[in-house]
């Protein structure tokens, strides 16, 4: 993978996982769903800024990631997209302040892993 290919990964994982930050934040600010008020969730959702600005970011996220795709093959930025959920632990982690069990970091490890294995020959 190039540095230009590499740049387009993670400026498409980067927005992403700033994009489920806000959305958490934003899921946050509605509360929790139940069946009695999942119709009026579903309209706060264009009423929440947070909300909205996650969205945003998943969608220059995926911009990024269809610009990679121009590049690379699907079987090389597919799993290279993986990376996120590390991103996602982290964020959880460090912002949200959720814990992260051993097996949690175990699981991380093989999902950098197996991105380097996957990104490494090509």
């Amino acid at each position: 993978m190039s540095l230009t290919e590499l740049a387009l990964l993670l400026i498409s994982t980067l927005m992403s996982a700033i994009g489920q930050t806000f959305l958490k934040f934003g899921a946050n600010k509605l509360g929790q769903v139940t069946a009695g008020n999942s119709i009026n969730h579903i309209l706060n959702i264009i009423k929440t800024p947070e909300l909205l600005f996650g969205l945003f970011c998943y969608g220059i996220g995926a911009i990024f990631y269809i610009l990679l795709l121009t590049r690379v093959n699907l079987s090389i930025a597919g799993p290279s997209a993986s990376i996120i959920y590390v991103f996602s632990v982290l964020v959880g982690y460090f912002i949200f302040k959720e814990s992260i069990l051993p097996s949690g970091l175990f699981g991380l490890g093989f999902i950098i892993l197996g991105v380097i294995l996957v990104v490494g020959k090509h």
